[in-house]
């Protein structure tokens, strides 16, 4: 792995402390365009506001409660007590509570002291907001890739068709050629008759071709609404560098790593409010208000009021506080080592692509000798075909070589430039 290192610092242009990524602005266009129109986009910026929300009735809390109540109740038996005060002293009924009893008031409250609960519970709905924010990143990030795929995949097809086109001309031609001879009778039948049947088995993969890129342009409405896309070159370039460097930059751009933190700030945000559940709670009251059943005269509506404070103290709850703090502390825990694998999956990632574009590199540069030479002998034996001194069959095996190769050089200019399109998804370069 070392010796790749050094090779990949020599032959590769040296890494910028930018990001630098060249890509052409019609895949630009339709990467922006797709925001806009993915729906998956859109749900995860609901979130968002979702998200602030939740943050806003946070808040709310920390604001007094007033609540209005009117009540009427119908009591019976009738609550008396006999008192003497009657004439010649007789006991006459005094009456504690009306028959009719009714209320009418304003009842307030207020957190004056909750040690904090409410700011804990507003930090939390902040960290919550954050994460809603990068996990919209996200999206947007996935749904650019898939994009920029769809893209590279509708040029590459196109250029498959191209390859084909040409070859299913060559045959022709050739069968014309073959057609020629058979009426001077310097062919056989079989001679037709086999380079007619190795033009339809071209046709039939073209045919395949035209059927991939027709799905993969459905795909790009799907994601983007547009359908077409005029690009033919593989114009997607990146800065590369050695792995430890490309991870660094990951480690500080790529939205993942973003999102990591984000979970391990929530679940210690859940840390601190597992905390607060054992501590006391200070609340002011007060209500007023008017209301019957005030002796003397039980049946008078009187003006009335209170106010006091309230303290309240958990004293024992079968330790289901110190149990809900040890278990959002295990959830801490739990996201800090999903961190370190995440890390490690990145380095992993970052090496695998950084060999397949070398890896490609070294392939077209084998196979454009390759196809050179595929094209000499193909003329060579097209010549040789015409001045009757070779076979038709030797002159399709060579057509057949060249395209072959031509397919393979296209194979890998496609993975190439797939690979440099992962490697700037890993290390977080937003090149829209």
């Amino acid at each position: 792995m070392k010796k790749f290192y050094a090779v990949v610092m020599v032959s590769l242009p040296v890494f910028l402390a930018k990001a630098q990524v060249s890509v052409n602005n019609e895949l630009k266009s339709l990467i922006t365009q797709s925001f806009t129109y993915f729906p998956k986009v859109i749900e995860a910026e609901n979130m968002v506001k979702t998200s602030e929300e939740k943050l806003a009735l946070t808040k709310i809390n920390k604001l007094p409660e007033v609540t209005g109540n009117a009540s009427y109740a119908y009591i019976q038996p009738k609550i008396t007590i006999p008192f003497p005060g009657g004439p010649g002293g007789s006991l006459v009924d005094f009456q504690f509570a009306p028959v009719h009893a009714m209320n009418a008031g304003v009842n307030a409250s207020y957190t004056l002291f909750d040690f904090g609960r409410i700011e804990a519970a507003v930090q939390k709905s902040k960290d919550d907001i954050q994460f809603a924010k990068h996990n919209a990143d996200n999206a947007r990030v996935q749904l650019a890739n898939q994009v920029t795929q769809i893209y590279y995949n509708i040029v590459y097809l196109k250029k498959a068709i191209d390859i084909q086109d040409s070859v299913i001309l060559f045959l022709t031609d050739n069968l014309k050629l073959v057609a020629a001879k058979l009426k001077d009778g310097d062919a056989l039948k079989i001679d037709v008759l086999n380079i007619q049947t190795q033009i339809n088995e071209e046709q039939n993969r073209k045919v395949d071709l035209q059927n991939l890129l027709d799905r993969q342009k459905i795909l790009l409405e799907y994601t983007t609404g547009i359908k077409q896309q005029k690009g033919l070159n593989f114009d997607f370039e990146v800065n590369l560098t050695d792995a430890d460097a490309a991870l660094a930059t990951a480690k500080a751009n790529n939205i993942e790593f973003q999102l990591i933190k984000d979970k391990i700030k929530q679940a210690e945000s859940d840390v601190t409010i597992a905390k607060t559940a054992d501590k006391p709670f200070v609340g002011l009251q007060a209500n007023t208000g008017y209301k019957n059943g005030y002796v003397p005269d039980v049946t008078e509506m009187r003006f009335n009021y209170q106010a006091g404070i309230g303290l309240s103290i958990p004293i024992y709850n079968g330790g289901k506080a110190k149990q809900q703090t040890k278990l959002a502390e295990t959830f801490v825990k739990q996201n800090q080592l999903a961190a370190e694998t995440l890390n490690s999956n990145y380095k992993r990632d970052i090496e695998q692509t950084l060999t397949d574009i070398q890896s490609n590199m070294e392939r077209i540069r084998y196979t454009q000798k390759q196809i050179d030479d595929a094209k000499y002998a193909q003329q060579l034996a097209a010549t040789r075909f015409k001045n009757g001194v070779s076979t038709n069959l030797e002159l399709t095996n060579a057509a057949t070589t060249t395209q072959k190769i031509q397919l393979m050089e296209l194979k890998y200019q496609f993975q190439l430039c797939l690979s440099k399109v992962d490697l700037a998804k890993l290390m977080g370069y937003t090149y829209w």
